[in-house]
C-alpha cells in the first residue's frame, strides 16, 4: 500500500472552488445514495449509471441517438460510488492532482476539465464494453483526465511516495511523470487482460488521462494569460 503526497514548490495565493465543491457533490451523492434501501440503490445504479448496452442502440440511427436525454447519464454517472472504497480513492487522487490543477487552470476551467473528461472518459469506456449491462459509475474517468492534465502542466514536479516498510514509514521524492507513468502503463496492461477484471472499465481511465493531457495543451495560452494578470 502507497500513498501520494504532493510536494509543492512556490506557493501562489489564487482563489479555488472547483475541487472542493467536487468532493462534497461526491460525498453527498454517497451518503444519500448509502441511506437508500439496497433495492433502491441497484434502481439509481441502473438508472442514472452508464449501461454500456444502453448508449447506443443499434436499431436506431446513430446521428438521432446523441439528442437522447439518456445520454446525460455519462454525466450523472460520475456521481454514483456504491462503495467508501471507491470513492475515498477517487477523492485522494482528485484532491491531490486537482488543487495544483484548479489552481493553474482557475476552477471554471478546471470544472469544464471534469465534467467534459468524465463525459468523453465514459463514452469511451462504454464503447469499450459494448453490450456490457453492467453498469459504468464513479469519477475514475474524471479523475484521470485531471492527472493527465496535471503531469501536462507540470513535467518536472516532484512527488513524495510513502511506504509502509514494517513499522516504520519510508518517505522518497520521485519525479511525478515517474509515479504517474506507472500508474497509465498499469491501466494500459488491465485493459489487455479483459474489460471485465476486477470490474473496472480500464479504458474509461485511459481515455480520462489522454483527454487531459489534450486538454492542457490546447488550454496553455489561456493559462499564460491568466498568470500574466
Amino acid at each position: 500500500m502507497s500513498l501520494f503526497v504532493q510536494v509543492e514548490g512556490r506557493r501562489q495565493r489564487r482563489s479555488q472552488w472547483a475541487v472542493w465543491v467536487l468532493v462534497c457533490l461526491c460525498v453527498l451523492s454517497f451518503v444519500w445514495f448509502s441511506l437508500c434501501p439496497p433495492g433502491r440503490q441497484l434502481q439509481l445504479v441502473g438508472q442514472w449509471g452508464v449501461v454500456p448496452a444502453n448508449v447506443f442502440d443499434s436499431h436506431q440511427p446513430w446521428l438521432g441517438q446523441l439528442a437522447d436525454p439518456a445520454l446525460f447519464r455519462l454525466l450523472t454517472g460520475l456521481f454514483i460510488h456504491v462503495t467508501w472504497l471507491h470513492l475515498l480513492s477517487n477523492m485522494l487522487f482528485l484532491v491531490i492532482f486537482g488543487v495544483p490543477t484548479d489552481r493553474a487552470l482557475g476552477s471554471m476551467r478546471f470544472m469544464l476539465l471534469f465534467l467534459l473528461g468524465g463525459v468523453v472518459s465514459n463514452l469511451c469506456g462504454a464503447l469499450s464494453l459494448a453490450g456490457y449491462r453492467a453498469p459504468i459509475i464513479g469519477c475514475s474517468g474524471a479523475v484521470s483526465a485531471v492527472v493527465g492534465t496535471y503531469i501536462a502542466l507540470f513535467p518536472r514536479a516532484r512527488l513524495g511516495l510513502v511506504l509502509p516498510l514494517g513499522l516504520y514509514f519510508e518517505f522518497v521524492r520521485l519525479p511525478a511523470w515517474m509515479l504517474i507513468g506507472l500508474w497509465a502503463l498499469i491501466q494500459l496492461m488491465f485493459s489487455y487482460i479483459g474489460a471485465s477484471y476486477g470490474a473496472v472499465a480500464w479504458w474509461t481511465h485511459i481515455s480520462g488521462f489522454l483527454f487531459g493531457v489534450g486538454f492542457a495543451l490546447l488550454a496553455r495560452e489561456g493559462i499564460a494569460r491568466r498568470n500574466r494578470r
